[in-house]
C-alpha cells in the first residue's frame, strides 16, 4: 500500500469520527411527532401535546370565567395547530406557548354570534347607501330571543300582539271600528349561529342591555328631560326632535300622547335608532269626518263688505277601511278600500251670501282672482276623501318632517289648491319629486310634493278647490301619498319657516 492510499484512509476515518461527535446518532435517524402552533398564520413553536394547550388555558383564564360564567374558556379565535414532525428543532413547553399568545389574541368563549343584515337606504341627495351588516354576541340564545320579543313590544301593542302570535284577535264587527293584525315580520335576514368569541367583543349577557341597544343604538346613558309646569308630551317630544310615537316607545309607562305631565317629572327624550326594520301590516276600519263644503251665494244689492252665513255647515261622517304598513311604529303607506267606505251621516253644506256691489259704481260679480287677492278664512282639504294621514307634521328619528302626508286616495286622485293664489313653482326635484308651490299672497305658500303628474305652470293663477295635480309617488316617497307643505315665506328660502297645515284645516 503506498503512502497516498494510507492518507486517503486516515482522512476518510477522521471525518467519521468528526460527524459522529457533532451529529447525535439519535438525532439524525429518528424523526418526533409534534404539534406546530401558530397564531394569525404565523408559527409560534412546536409542542408535544395538543391537547395540553387547551386545558393550560381554560385553567389560567379562570377570571374570564368567572366573568361570564362561562364553563370553560378556549384559545384565540386565529389560533391553528397542526401536527407536524422535526429531527431537532427545539420542543417548546406549554406554558411557553401560552406566554407568548396571552397578549396577542383574546381567548374565547363559547356563545352565539348573531348577523343583522344591513339594508340599503336612500341619502338626501337621492343616492343609494349600502347597508352595513352588524354582529351582537350573546352566551345564552335565551338573551337575544326575549331583547327581540322586548324590542318588537316597544312598537306594537302587546296585548294585540299576544293575541296575533296565539290567533286570538276578533273580526271587526259590520258597522263597528277596530284594526287586526294581518302580519308582523321584521325586513332584515336574521342569523344565529353557535361560536367561539372573542373576550375582547361586546358580549349582552342582560336582556335589559340588549333591548337597549336594539331600540336605541347605543349602551349610553340615555337623555333626561326634567318637566317643567306646562309641559305636555307633544310639546316635550317636539322640542327635543321627537315625534309623539317615538316618546312613548322610549318612555313605555306613558300610554297616550294625552297622559298628563307632572312638574320634576323625569322622562327620556333620546333618539330611538332601531337596529332592525320590524314591518307591522294593519288592517283598520275607523270613522272619519266628510267635510262639508262651502257654498257662495252673491246679492248685487250689498256692497263688498258683506258676508253673512245663512247656513252653518256640518261635517258628515264615515267608515273607512285601510290597509296600513308601519315600520318601527311609523305609518309608511296606506290604501283605503273605497268600495268598502260606508257613509253615516251626510254632510251638511255651508251657505255664505257676499255682497258684490261697489262703492261709487255699478253692482256685479267680482268672481276675478287678481294677485292681489287676499286668502279666505276658510281652507279646503287637498285630496279626495277618505283619506289617510300616514306621517303629520313634526319630528321623525331626529328629523323635522316639514308638512303633512296624506295617503289613501289612491295613485291619480285629484289634488286640489287649498286656496287662491298664484303658481310661483311647477318643477322636479328630488326629493319631492313633481311638485308644485302657490302663493296664497299674503305670506302663506303651499307645497304639493310627490304629484304623478302637474296641471298647473308658473305666473298661473289657481282658485281654491281648483285641481292642479294628481297624487303619485315621484321623488323619495315610500307610498303614494301627497306631502303638503304650509311655510311663512318661500319654501327653503332664506327667513322661511315651515308651519303645521293642520292648522289651516
Amino acid at each position: 500500500m503506498n503512502i497516498k492510499a494510507i492518507i486517503t484512509i486516515i482522512i476518510a476515518v477522521l471525518l467519521s469520527l468528526i460527524i459522529m461527535l457533532i451529529v447525535p446518532k439519535e438525532e439524525t435517524l429518528t424523526p418526533k411527532n409534534v404539534y406546530r402552533v401558530y397564531l394569525a398564520g404565523k408559527s409560534v413553536g412546536l409542542i408535544s401535546d395538543k391537547d395540553s394547550l387547551d386545558e393550560y388555558i381554560d385553567k389560567e383564564q379562570q377570571t374570564l370565567k368567572d366573568k361570564y360564567n362561562a364553563d370553560k374558556v378556549y384559545a384565540p379565535e386565529d389560533l391553528e395547530i397542526v401536527k407536524d414532525v422535526t429531527y431537532n428543532e427545539n420542543i417548546s413547553t406549554t406554558e411557553e406557548i401560552y406566554n407568548k399568545i396571552k397578549d396577542i389574541e383574546p381567548f374565547t368563549i363559547k356563545g352565539y354570534e348573531i348577523t343583522i343584515e344591513g339594508l340599503d337606504t336612500t341619502n338626501d341627495a337621492g343616492e343609494t347607501v349600502e347597508g352595513v351588516d352588524q354582529t351582537i354576541y350573546v352566551l345564552d340564545r335565551d338573551v337575544f330571543e326575549q331583547a327581540m320579543d322586548n324590542t318588537i313590544r316597544s312598537f306594537v301593542d302587546s296585548d294585540s300582539y299576544d293575541k296575533y302570535l296565539n290567533n286570538e284577535q276578533t273580526e271587526i264587527e259590520n258597522g263597528s271600528t277596530g284594526t287586526i293584525i294581518e302580519n308582523i315580520y321584521i325586513e332584515n335576514k336574521i342569523t344565529v349561529k353557535e361560536t367561539n368569541i372573542p373576550s375582547d367583543a361586546t358580549i349582552y349577557q342582560s336582556v335589559d342591555d340588549l333591548s337597549k341597544y336594539l331600540l336605541f343604538g347605543t349602551l349610553d346613558e340615555q337623555q333626561k328631560y326634567t318637566v317643567q309646569a306646562g309641559d305636555t308630551i307633544s310639546d316635550v317630544a317636539f322640542n327635543n326632535k321627537l315625534s309623539n310615537e317615538e316618546f312613548l316607545i322610549a318612555n313605555p309607562e306613558f300610554t297616550d300622547a294625552n297622559n298628563l305631565l307632572y312638574e320634576g317629572q323625569s322622562v327620556t327624550i333620546s333618539i330611538i335608532k332601531p337596529q332592525f326594520r320590524l314591518v307591522e301590516v294593519d288592517h283598520q276600519v275607523t270613522t272619519q269626518d266628510i267635510p262639508y263644503e262651502t257654498e257662495t251665494r252673491y246679492d248685487n244689492t250689498q256692497y263688498t263688505t258683506y258676508e253673512e252665513t245663512i247656513q252653518e255647515g256640518v261635517n258628515g261622517s264615515q267608515l273607512v277601511t285601510s290597509k296600513v304598513e308601519k315600520v318601527n311604529g311609523q305609518v309608511e303607506s296606506a290604501v283605503i278600500d273605497h268600495n268598502a267606505t260606508e257613509v253615516l251621516k251626510e254632510p251638511v253644506k255651508r251657505i255664505i251670501v257676499k255682497g258684490t256691489k261697489q262703492r261709487g259704481g255699478s253692482g256685479g260679480v267680482n268672481s276675478g282672482l287678481t294677485g292681489n287677492s287676499k286668502v279666505e278664512g276658510y281652507w279646503l282639504w287637498p285630496t279626495r276623501t277618505p283619506y289617510y294621514i300616514s306621517s303629520p307634521y313634526g319630528y321623525r328619528w331626529g328629523t323635522l318632517h316639514d308638512g303633512l302626508d296624506i295617503a289613501g286616495a289612491g295613485y291619480g286622485s285629484p289634488i286640489y289648491a287649498v286656496n287662491n293664489g298664484i303658481v310661483v313653482a311647477s318643477s322636479s326635484r328630488w326629493p319631492d319629486g313633481q311638485y308644485i308651490i302657490v302663493n296664497h299672497n299674503n305670506g302663506y305658500y303651499t307645497l304639493y310634493a310627490h304629484l304623478a303628474e302637474r296641471y298647473v305652470s308658473v305666473g298661473q293663477e289657481v282658485s281654491i278647490g281648483e285641481t292642479i295635480g294628481a297624487m303619485g309617488q315621484t321623488g323619495y316617497a315610500t307610498g303614494v301619498h301627497l306631502h303638503l307643505g304650509l311655510w311663512r315665506g318661500f319654501p327653503y328660502s332664506g327667513g322661511s319657516s315651515s308651519l303645521n297645515p293642520m292648522s289651516l284645516f
